[in-house]
């Protein structure tokens, strides 16, 4: 008999530790297994060998016939349980699927696949050829390249390397709604080694593009969000993390990874290539690589050959009222550049990171406002399904249509969302192909679903949120407006300022890629802000010193590691005790770190419960995971947070 380590795939599983199981028959390390637990059979895999223990142990209930899980992906696995803490049963999710049905596992082996064909791609630019030049050595290499420079290309030409040297390529993206437009890139060249792989796919187109990552014995290039970088490839050659700097791959719930550090770690172990592409680097991201000598490499030209159509960048001052007579969402400058876009045939794209139809719902009457009942954060109106919504909790409720406080019927709907935006483009453009993408669409409205038709110009005007500010390349659109640039740059946190130059940046690099003339209206009510600055001018390295001097000043990374904790009580006193009591103890426990707080969480109330927080911060990172191991059951945490709101 022979006992075995295994990790089960199941959130009813707390445990830290392995559990035990007996085998007659020999099996792998990385073996994909179901087990008994309690009264379940689950998937599980094997992660070591061991010796008869003292207690009864339950039999692998099956083997599965499949290659095991790379080992470096298995280190990968128990390194991040070590970083970023959770229980074993919620990490094993990030190995294997929920589900191995036997059709698709009888039916998972690939066959030979074609060469890349390269030949149908434009030449590459002298900056893009000295940049493949450099990125020749196993490292991590932060590839920052202005929008449109031809990022993209690079990752391909080092995807076609890793193809020809047999090892496989994972290109990640933040959005799932990008995935489109990269995968048609990549199957151009790369045909059916490319698989996509993300969490929106059929429970059975998933589970199969799965075991052809595990099964194949031709190098692939995996397309996907976050969750795609622990695809079982046999062996890895190179990481891409395109728009590196983005807070999607940040992991909200248990294990709350950074993307970027888990890859590191991964390509570490893979002996692979790692590059961090962005036009607008994260701060750490740039300020380590700096410290630690590590290779930056800079595209500052557009890919596109020939002569570039000029572009322009206007700021609107929203204080003028005289230049919004026609629309109160959108200024005169901008209603004339869509104008004209439509009579050229070209497209335009209104931003503005707000989703519904009014965020404020008020009596004029007696001041009454509609907030959760849950939360107490203001309700949005969704004029489509005549509903409120909190996008907290998901709480929903029927528009009233006079006060519940005191009668009236005048009831304010103010501060306008992207349906609002929809409603007023077609009543101002009532010819136009009007389209919205956020993240209120079903699934057959998301923007994946209709990229080809966009990119083809079969949409006039785009409406969304920053689920359009990144990555696009859209050939028909020239006219950007940002309807108020305003909208993050005043939260109360260290990351806004970092924030909204990244969105603002990202957003006004969708026009000027070299297709047609682009024109940018910016609408905000600070125009002289020093940030908007940086961004007219595309100068990341002003921006840059200011940001790295303020966090210095006031510690925040990259000069100090951060671990948010918060506790939930039925009241606020009570919430308001728990953290004082927690402050006490980790004060008491001698960690070499400083406690700030406790607060009031920025959402104060959520779903009847009131949070507070304590933010703690440390010089060595080892000091907050020690305060986590100390933490009560009853408090969550976020290490790493990328914001404190």
């Amino acid at each position: 008999m022979f006992y075995y380590f295994v990790w089960v795939r199941s959130s009813r599983y707390h445990g830290s530790e392995p559990l035990t199981y007996s085998s007659a028959e020999r099996v792998s390390v990385g073996t994909i297994v179901e087990v008994p637990l309690q009264k379940d059979i689950v998937l599980g895999v094997v992660t070591g060998t061991t010796t008869a223990p003292r207690f009864a142990t339950k039999p692998i209930a099956r083997i599965y016939e499949l290659p095991p899980i790379p080992a470096p992906l298995i280190k990968t696995a128990q390194w991040l349980q070590l970083f970023y803490p959770a229980p074993l049963g919620i990490i094993t999710q990030q190995l294997i699927p929920a589900k191995l049905t036997d059709k698709h596992v009888a039916t998972a082996v690939a066959g030979k696949l074609p060469a890349p064909d390269l030949s149908k791609l434009p030449p590459l630019t002298a900056e893009q050829t000295a940049a493949l030049q450099v990125m020749t050595t196993r490292d991590t290499y932060i590839l920052h390249g202005t929008t449109g420079s031809g990022k993209t290309r690079i990752y391909i030409e080092m995807a076609a390397l890793a193809v020809a040297a047999g090892k496989s390529a994972i290109i990640l993206t933040p959005e799932i709604s990008l995935t489109s437009q990269l995968a048609t890139n990549f199957k151009a060249v790369f045909g059916d080694r490319v698989v996509v792989l993300h969490s929106q796919q059929a429970p059975a187109e998933r589970q199969k593009a799965w075991l052809k990552c595990l099964t194949s014995k031709e190098p692939l290039v995996v397309i996907g969000p976050r969750s795609a970088l622990f695809c079982p490839v046999t062996k890895l050659g190179l990481v891409v993390i395109d728009e590196s700097h983005e807070t999607a791959y940040k992991q909200e719930q248990a294990p709350q990874y950074q993307t970027g550090r888990v890859a590191s770690y991964l390509t570490q172990q893979s002996i692979a290539t790692l590059v961090l592409g962005s036009a607008t680097p994260s701060v750490s991201d740039y300020y380590l690589a700096e410290q630690k000598g590590r290779p930056i490499i800079k595209l500052q030209q557009l890919a596109q050959a020939g002569v570039h159509p000029a572009s322009e960048v206007v700021i609107v001052d929203r204080k003028e009222h005289g230049l919004f007579g026609r629309s109160p969402f959108m200024s005169q400058p901008l209603l004339d550049a869509i104008s004209g876009a439509l009579g050229r045939g070209e497209q335009s794209l209104l931003y503005l990171n707000r989703r519904g139809t009014a965020r404020l719902i008020m009596c004029e009457n007696c001041g009454w406002q509609a907030t959760c009942p849950h939360c107490d954060v203001p309700l949005t109106y969704h004029g489509d399904s005549h509903q409120l919504r909190c996008h907290s909790c998901n709480y929903h409720a029927s528009a009233p249509t006079s006060c519940p406080e005191c009668g009236h019927t005048n009831i304010m709907f103010k501060t306008a969302g992207t349906k609002a935006i929809v409603e007023e483009v077609e009543r101002l453009f009532p010819n136009a192909r009007v389209a919205r993408f956020d993240t209120d669409n079903t699934r057959e409205e998301r923007f994946e679903q209709h990229y080809d038709a966009i990119r083809a110009g079969e949409v006039d005007i785009l409406v969304g949120t920053q689920l359009l500010a990144k990555g696009l390349d859209l050939p028909k659109l020239s006219v950007l407006g940002v309807l108020l640039a305003d909208t993050s740059l005043y939260l109360p946190d260290f990351s806004s300022q970092e924030r909204t130059f990244q969105l603002l940046s990202q957003v006004v690099g969708r026009i000027g890629r070299g297709h047609v003339a682009g024109r940018a209206i910016i609408q905000t009510y600070h125009p002289d802000h020093p940030v908007l600055k940086y961004v007219l001018d595309n100068d990341y390295a002003s921006f840059l010193a200011a940001e790295l001097a303020a966090r210095e000043q006031f510690l925040f990374p990259p000069y100090v590691y951060l671990l948010k904790v918060s506790v939930r009580r039925a009241s606020v006193r009570a919430a308001e005790q728990a953290a004082e009591k927690l402050r006490a103890d980790i004060e008491a426990s001698g960690a070499k770190v400083r406690v700030e707080g406790p607060a009031p969480c920025f959402y104060e109330r959520f779903q009847n419960k009131y949070q507070w927080q304590l933010v703690i911060k440390a010089v060595d990172r080892s000091q907050l995971l020690d305060v986590i191991k100390q933490l009560p059951g009853n408090c969550s945490y976020d290490i790493d947070p990328l914001d404190l709101l």
